[in-house]
C-alpha cells in the first residue's frame, strides 16, 4: 500500500503537528471535540517536503489521494466540485508546524468559473454575493498561484468605485461585481498570454503547488531564520469547505482571542465584519467592530462562540487565537491556535494560568518565548518628556512600547537606513507580509489601515516592536514619500515617536528611560531560576553595565574585555605612548600611567557584582588599534613621544595587520611584552584586594583569563608572569585571597588539545564569536557581503554569529569541555561570545553540561529563561 499523505479532518488528531501542521491538527482537534467546523482534509507536511524532492511537482500518488478526499468531501457537504447544480467551493490554506501569521498564502472561494457562478447566483438568489465571491477568487488565485500583483486589481475596484462614486467595496452592486470579474479576467490574460483557468481540478492542484511554493518565498525564509524554524518542515496545505461571511448583513467573519494579547486580560478580544471575507479582517481593508458588539447584532452566535471560547482555552490551557465566520446566523470555527502575544502579556497569562491551576510553573516557565522579553527590557518614553508632548493623533495601541526614529516609507528603506545606524519608524497604508524585513529593522510601525488583528498588528506583536495601527486620518502620498496629519506634512526622514501602549502619535522626538519591570515578570523568574542549572553571567566592561546585568539577575561577570577601558580621551595617550615606546623601560613607565586607571575600573566591577565572580580577560586586539589614523592626531602624538613625524609613522606602518583576526594579538602580545600582562595582573590583585578590605564579608576571587592561547607552553608562559606578579602583590598586601587563571578557547586547535591546556587553565571560557570566524574561515565583518546569496542559496539556514553552528563550531566545544574535565575534573566551562543570549545556543550549552553562559546585559534574562527550558527539556531540573 502506497504512504498516506492526505488526511481527512476526521482521521487527525491535536498531537500530529508535525505531520498535518499546526492548523491541520487543530482542525483535526476540534473536529473531534464535536465543534461546527466546516469539513475539509489536511495534504500533510510530508507532501510538501517530496514536492521539492520531486523538482517542484506533485507525484500522481498524492494527486490521487487528493481527489479521493476531494470525493468524501463531497460526500460530506452534499455538494460536487464544478458541479451545475450543487456546486462545492474550498479554501486552501497553508498550515506549518510552527505558527507564522501572514507568511504564507490563502486562496478563498476556488472552485468558481463562469458557469458555477451563474448557479451559485440563481441557487442563493444573491447574485451580489456570488459575483463577490468570483472577483475575490480571480484576485487571489491570481496573485497567489500565477504571481500577477495585487495592485493592478486593487486600481481596478478604485476606478470602479470612483465611477459609481462609493467608497466601500460593499456598496458596489452585482453588476459592477460582474463587470470586476470580466476585467480581472482580462487584465489577468494581459499578463499571462493564457485565459484564466476555468477547470476546477486544474485549479485545485494549482493552489496547493502555490502553498507549497510559498513556504520558499523570501518572507517566509526570512521569517524562519528568524524563529529558528528548521527548512526541511514543510508545510501542510488545508482544503476546507468555504462557508460564506459575505452572503449579506447576517454573515460576517471575524478573529477573536480568548484573552487580550496586549495585555494578558482575561477577556475576550477580537473584532468582526458584517458581510465580508476573512481576508478583509486580518487585511485591515474595512474598519471591524469589536467582539463586545457581536453581543446586540447576533445574541445567539456570541453566546455559542463565547461557549466554545471557554472550551478550547480549557482543551489546550492556553490563549487561544480564533477565526470564525457566520453564514446566514449559523457559527462556524476555521481555526485555532495559541495566539501570539506581547511579552508582558505572555507573562501575565502564563502567571494567571498558574493562580487558575490549569497549568504548573514548570509549563508557566517553558511557554514563554525568551526572545520576547527583549521587548520588556527596552525603554519606555521619559514620563515628563511625555506629559510635555501633545500628540497629533491616536489610532489602535496594536503593539506596546515607545518608538522614536525617522519615517521611511518602505520596508527596503527601513532595512537600508536601520543598517546604517538610524532609528527609523516605518509608516504604511497597510503592512503586507513581504515588508517583514523592514518591519524587524524598525523602531516601530505606523500604518493607515487595519486593526488590532491587522497583518502589521500580529506581526509586531510576534516580535515585540511598538506598532501603531488604522489610523485613518494620515493622508499618505506614497509616491512623494510623505503624508499629512493634523494639518502638518511629514516627509521622509522627520522625526515621529510611537506609543504602542496608547495608540498616541507624536510629530516630534520625545527621549526613551529605560523599561520598568513588572511583578509577573520577577515571578516567572524566580520559577525558572528555581529549575535552571546553568548559571548566567553578563559580558561588561563597565559599572553602570554590570549593576544593570545584577539587576537582571547575572550571577557574575563572564567577560569584561579590558582594552575597551583604553579608549577613553584621558587613557588613549598614555595607551599609545606604551605602544610606540621603543625600549622596555618606556614602556614600564607608560603602563604605570595605566595602572590606576585600570585598577579603578576593576574596583568599580567588583563593588558592583559584590562578591560573585568576575572573569577579566586580557588585552586582545592588535596595537594598531588604538593608533592614531589623522595627521593632526599623529603630529600631536610624536610631539608628545619627543620622535618625529616619520619616525611614529614608520612605527604605525610597522604595526599594520595583513589579517589582524589572526596577527599580533591576545596571549602574543603579553608573550611579546609581558610587562603589558605583568601590569594587567597588579591592577586586577590591587582591586580586588582594596575591594576586599572595604567589604570583608565578601569573598572576591579574580578569574584572569588568557585570551586567543592555542598552544600550552604559550598559556604556561604568560600564566607564570600572571603568577609571579600576582603572588607578590598578595603577599605584600598581607591579605589572604585567591585567584584563578584559565583560558579562553577561541582557536580551534585549543579545542583539540584542551586536555594538555586544562594542565595549566583553571577554568575554560569559550569566545564563540572567534571560535566561529577561525572554525568557518570568515570574518564575521564581511561575512555580510555573502551571506544572504548563502541564505538564499540554502547552503545556510542562519546567521553562525547569531545562532552557534552545533554541527561544526559546537563539536569542537563539547571535544573541549569533555577533554578538559578528563585532565580537571572540577574545571569551570563557560561561553562568553554573542551566542550565549541566543535559547537555542543556551540550551546546547546545558546539554554539554556547561557551567555557565554569559551575554550582554539585556539577554541575561532571556538566558535565564532559556537555561530553565533547557533543563525541563531535558528532565534536569535542580
Amino acid at each position: 500500500m502506497s504512504k498516506k499523505y492526505v488526511y481527512m479532518f476526521s482521521e487527525g488528531n491535536g498531537k500530529m503537528r508535525e505531520l498535518l501542521g499546526g492548523k491541520g491538527a487543530n482542525l483535526a482537534e476540534m473536529t473531534n471535540l464535536g465543534m461546527p467546523v466546516p469539513q475539509g482534509f489536511t495534504v500533510s507536511t510530508e507532501a510538501c517536503t517530496r514536492y521539492y524532492e520531486d523538482g517542484q511537482k506533485i507525484a500522481d500518488d498524492i494527486q490521487e489521494q487528493i481527489y479521493e478526499c476531494l470525493a468524501k468531501l463531497e460526500q460530506i457537504a452534499g455538494k460536487k466540485f464544478g458541479d451545475m447544480e450543487n456546486p462545492l467551493l474550498v479554501s486552501v490554506r497553508s498550515g506549518a508546524r510552527a505558527s507564522m501569521p501572514g507568511m504564507m498564502d490563502t486562496i478563498l472561494n476556488l472552485g468558481l468559473n463562469d458557469e458555477v457562478v451563474e448557479v451559485m447566483a440563481k441557487k442563493t438568489g444573491n447574485p451580489r454575493f456570488a459575483y463577490d465571491s468570483y472577483r475575490r477568487f480571480i484576485q487571489m488565485y491570481s496573485d497567489v498561484v500565477m504571481e500577477v500583483g495585487k495592485a493592478y486589481f486593487e486600481k481596478l475596484i478604485d476606478e470602479m468605485k470612483e465611477k459609481k462614486g462609493v467608497k466601500l467595496d460593499t456598496e458596489l452592486d452585482a453588476d459592477d461585481l460582474k463587470e470586476l470579474a470580466r476585467q480581472f479576467k482580462a487584465e489577468y490574460k494581459a499578463k499571462k498570454g493564457v485565459d484564466f483557468p476555468s477547470d476546477p481540478k486544474e485549479q485545485l492542484m494549482g493552489a496547493i503547488m502555490a502553498v507549497f511554493r510559498s513556504w520558499d518565498n523570501p518572507r517566509a525564509i526570512y521569517y524562519r531564520r528568524m524563529n529558528d524554524i528548521p527548512s526541511d518542515w514543510g508545510t501542510a496545505v488545508n482544503v476546507q469547505m468555504m462557508v460564506f461571511g459575505n452572503t449579506g448583513d447576517n454573515s460576517g467573519t471575524g478573529v477573536a482571542f480568548t484573552r487580550n494579547p496586549a495585555t494578558g486580560e482575561k477577556k475576550l478580544f477580537g473584532e468582526f465584519l458584517m458581510n465580508a471575507q476573512g481576508e478583509d479582517v486580518v487585511a485591515g481593508v474595512r474598519t471591524p467592530q469589536t467582539i463586545d458588539q457581536l453581543k446586540e447584532v447576533m445574541p445567539q452566535c456570541y453566546d455559542e462562540f463565547v461557549k466554545i471560547c471557554g472550551i478550547l482555552e480549557n482543551h489546550y490551557r492556553d490563549m487561544q487565537d480564533m477565526e470564525f465566520t457566520i453564514e446566514d446566523r449559523k457559527l462556524y470555527m476555521l481555526q485555532t491556535r495559541n495566539g501570539k502575544r506581547t511579552a508582558a502579556a505572555a507573562l501575565q497569562i502564563a502567571c494567571d494560568l498558574v493562580d487558575e491551576g490549569m497549568i504548573s510553573e514548570q509549563e508557566a516557565v517553558a511557554m514563554i518565548d525568551p526572545k520576547s522579553l527583549d521587548a520588556l527590557l527596552h525603554p519606555q518614553f521619559d514620563a515628563a518628556a511625555l506629559k510635555k508632548a501633545k500628540p497629533v493623533a491616536s489610532a489602535l495601541a496594536a503593539s506596546p512600547g515607545a518608538a522614536c526614529g525617522k519615517v521611511v516609507f518602505t520596508a527596503e528603506d527601513a532595512t537600508e537606513w536601520a543598517k546604517k545606524g538610524e532609528k527609523v519608524i516605518l509608516v504604511r497604508l497597510e503592512t503586507s507580509p513581504e515588508d517583514i524585513e523592514g518591519m524587524h529593522y524598525a523602531q516601530g510601525i505606523l500604518t493607515v489601515r487595519g486593526g488590532m488583528t491587522s497583518h502589521a498588528a500580529v506581526v509586531a506583536r510576534g516580535m515585540g516592536t511598538c506598532c501603531v495601527s488604522g489610523c485613518g486620518e494620515i493622508k499618505m502620498d506614497e509616491e512623494n514619500k510623505c503624508f499629512t496629519l493634523d494639518g502638518r506634512t511629514y516627509k521622509e526622514g522627520d522625526y515621529i515617536s510611537l506609543d504602542g501602549s496608547t495608540g498616541n502619535i507624536y510629530g516630534e522626538a520625545i527621549p526613551t528611560v529605560p523599561a520598568a519591570i513588572s511583578g509577573n515578570f520577577g515571578r516567572l523568574m524566580g520559577w525558572a531560576d528555581k529549575f535552571r542549572t546553568l548559571q548566567v553571567r553578563t559580558n561588561a566592561d563597565t559599572p553602570a553595565d554590570a549593576q544593570k546585568a545584577a539587576s537582571f539577575g547575572a550571577q557574575g561577570i563572564g567577560l569584561c574585555r579590558t582594552e575597551h577601558m583604553f579608549f577613553d580621551a584621558d587613557r588613549i595617550p598614555a595607551m599609545r605612548e606604551m605602544i610606540v615606546s621603543e625600549t622596555v623601560e618606556q614602556r614600564e613607565k607608560a603602563l604605570e600611567k595605566l595602572l590606576p586607571m585600570q585598577r579603578s575600573d576593576f574596583e568599580g566591577l567588583y563593588e558592583a557584582m559584590q562578591g560573585l565572580p568576575v572573569t577579566i580577560r586580557f588585552l586582545d586586539p592588535p596595537l594598531h588599534e588604538f593608533l592614531p589614523t589623522a595627521e593632526e592626531d599623529i603630529v600631536a602624538l610624536a610631539k608628545e613621544m619627543n620622535m618625529t613625524v616619520e619616525a611614529l609613522k614608520g612605527i604605525i606602518a610597522s604595526l599594520h595587520e595583513f589579517n589582524p583576526m589572526m596577527g599580533h594579538r591576545g596571549c602574543r602580545l603579553a608573550v611579546t611584552y609581558p610587562e603589558i600582562a605583568a601590569m594587567q595582573t597588579r591592577a586586577v590583585i590591587e582591586a580586588a584586594i582594596n575591594v576586599m578590605k572595604k567589604h570583608p564579608d565578601w569573598n572576591i576571587v579574580p578569574e584572569i583569563m588568557i585570551p586567543l592561547v592555542g598552544e600550552i607552553k604559550e598559556l604556561a608562559y604568560v600564566k607564570g608572569v600572571v603568577t609571579e606578579t600576582a603572588d607578590k602583590v598578595i603577599a605584600d598586601s598581607g591579605v589572604k585571597m585567591s585567584y584563578k587563571v584559565g583560558t579562553m578557547i577561541e582557536i580551534p586547535r585549543a579545542a583539540l588539545t584542551a586536555d594538555e591546556i586544562a594542565k595549566e587553565a583553571e577554568f575554560f571560557s569559550f569566545g564563540t564569536n572567534d571560535l566561529t570566524q577561525m572554525t568557518f574561515g570568515f570574518s564575521r565583518d564581511d561575512a555580510g557581503k555573502f551571506l544572504g546569496a548563502y541564505y538564499d542559496k540554502k547552503i545556510y539556514e542562519s546567521d553562525p554569529f547569531a545562532r552557534l553552528d552545533q554541527k561544526g563550531v559546537g563539536k569542537l566545544v563539547e571535544m573541549a569541555a569533555k577533554l578538559g574535565r578528563q585532565t580537571r575534573p572540577d574545571i569551570k566551562l563557560g561561553i562568553c561570545g554573542e551566542h550565549g543570549g541566543d535559547p537555542s545556543s543556551v540550551e546546547f550549552c546545558h546539554k554539554i553540561g556547561l557551567t555557565y553562559v554569559s551575554c550582554s546585559p539585556f539577554r541575561v534574562p532571556i538566558a535565564r529563561l532559556a537555561a530553565a527550558q533547557a533543563a525541563i527539556k531535558y528532565g534536569d531540573c535542580k
